[in-house]
């Protein structure tokens, strides 16, 4: 075990009915939408499948592919891996209904750096995930 590897989870709730996250969560046309550090996606699908490979590209130009790992509908969670250059991060999400809105979640594996470096990033996309516009 890699004592500078390690996972977080970062979440946000707001009053987005779960549905409408998870569809905004699993449909890469909408990700700049709300994730502020994606500026564009090349993917072939409209919906997240699981072993389909894809491409974001990020603020200053930087460019990540991604390869989706694990898609479960009915229990609103999803996995994929995401590299570029060096680095690497493996990412699980889901959605869960918290009253009436929904709790959004991402555990992000990395080196700690990194993982500490997203995590802001991570929370300020995720409560835009989960409030409606």
């Amino acid at each position: 075990m890699n004592p500078l590897h390690g996972a977080l989870r970062i979440s946000a709730t707001g009053d987005r009915p779960p549905a409408h996250a998870w569809a905004c969560y699993t449909e890469p046309r909408r990700w700049q939408a709300w994730a502020p550090q994606i500026r564009e996606v090349d993917y072939p699908h409209e919906v997240v499948v699981p072993g389909t490979s894809g491409r974001v590209t990020g603020v200053g130009g930087v460019i990540a592919v991604f390869r989706v790992e694990a898609v479960d509908h009915e229990a609103r969670t999803w996995a994929w891996s995401v590299r570029s250059g060096p680095l690497r991060v493996r990412l699980e999400h889901g959605i869960e209904q918290r009253g009436a809105g929904s709790l959004a979640w991402a555990d992000v594996h990395a080196l700690w750096p990194v993982v500490l470096g997203y995590a802001p990033v991570a929370r300020w996309a995720l409560g835009r995930l989960v409030r409606p516009a």
